[in-house]
């Protein structure tokens, strides 16, 4: 076997694998989130499909893939079968530069990887944004396609919904990003090593504990627009059932509805590993080194990093469920007064005051 096919091969490998956590991960979204929601409206939640229903997402996966795809007899038919495609795929490219794990090397006969990590670009943020964007193409796609007006509606709100949190989105990193001086997501995430009052979220420095470049603020901004982003409750105005019926994927049924949906969930867990990754230190421990290493076990201390990354993660997508089962949703004119003139003031303001506070007081 050559050098370049023993590369392709070990690189596929990495791309199935990291496939098949996004995907196991996105199916156990839908049973624990509700779960979750029952557990805090004093319910039961799935019971029935295994024990404690923990065969649901598989039951209501064949459930969708045997169903019947009805497509509109007005609706744009190449269109309106691309859309959730667009959709599905964009959402699960953006993990290719996500760090999971440390940053090590592993050498196989003579082909040198990073197991944890598919695509290490020094544009890791940049590409991320990039990749965002063009996931509303398939939310607006999908609208139009449809031939209905309340699909039309939801769309106009995605997009709308769009250019006015992604912006906040953005800016909210240039505070990481000035204090990192990396566009790489591994370079960021080991920027933060050494202990939590590391992270970018205190934004301490390295040579002491005082938070004086905090991140808090632009943690804050950022969590709000990704709620936003992926139009999750109290921001699911493209798909408000109340009004909308079910928005954008109102015509839509079997596997294209389960693409929608399943993209959702994968963009949840997308913007769940950038936060972790940008404000809480990625698979870096809150405490200098790992407990492996302190017991004499270094070469599994990647465990230990794999499993800190998955905690944190795992707390986001929680808060995702929290706010769903907290908070109702806000009219469309709140929405984007909120946007506008709360978010993005709060945004600029985080990237002025960093850029004083590094200038006088570098990181060093």
């Amino acid at each position: 076997m050559t050098e370049l096919s023993l590369r392709l091969a070990v690189t596929f490998a990495q791309i199935l694998a990291e496939m098949t956590i996004v995907i196991i991960t996105v199916a156990t979204m839908t049973y624990f989130e509700r779960k979750v929601l029952a557990w805090m409206q004093d319910r039961m939640g799935p019971m029935e499909v295994g024990p404690y229903g923990l065969l649901q997402p598989v039951a209501d996966g064949i459930k969708l893939f045997f169903k019947e795809d009805i497509v509109p007899a007005g609706a744009n038919k190449a269109m309106f079968a691309l859309a959730p495609m667009l959709t599905m795929v964009v959402a699960m490219i953006g993990f290719a530069v996500i760090p999971f794990g440390p940053n090590i090397t592993l050498d196989i006969y003579g082909v040198t990887i990073k197991p944890f990590v598919v695509a290490d670009i020094n544009i890791g943020v940049l590409y991320i944004l990039a990749i965002a964007s063009i996931g509303a193409y398939g939310i607006i796609l999908g609208g139009w396609a449809s031939n209905s007006k309340y699909s039309l509606l939801g769309g106009l709100r995605a997009a709308a919904q769009v250019i006015s949190y992604e912006l906040n989105v953005g800016l909210a990193l240039v505070g990481v990003l000035l204090l990192a001086g990396t566009l790489s997501l591994v370079q960021i995430t080991e920027a933060q090593a050494g202990g939590f009052w590391h992270w970018f979220i205190w934004g301490g420095r390295p040579d002491g504990f005082f938070p004086i470049h905090t991140q808090i603020f632009a943690f804050v901004v950022f969590i709000i627009s990704a709620v936003a982003e992926t139009n999750r409750i109290p921001f699911d105005l493209p798909e408000a059932e109340s009004e909308l019926v079910a928005g954008f994927f109102t015509e839509y049924s079997g596997m294209r509805f389960a693409f929608f949906v399943s993209a959702e969930y994968a963009n949840m867990t997308l913007v769940s590993c950038v936060a972790s990754a940008l404000f809480l230190g990625g698979w870096n421990a809150p405490y200098p080194g790992t407990i492996f290493e302190y017991i004499g076990l270094e070469q599994l201390a990647w465990v230990e990093h794999i499993a800190w990354f998955a905690a944190k993660v795992y707390f986001f997508l929680f808060l995702f469920i929290w706010i769903r089962a907290t908070l109702p949703r806000l009219r469309y004119d709140q929405l984007m007064r909120f946007g506008w003139k709360v978010m993005l003031p709060i945004a600029l303001a985080n990237i002025i005051i960093t850029s004083i506070t590094l200038y006088f007081f570098p990181r060093g």
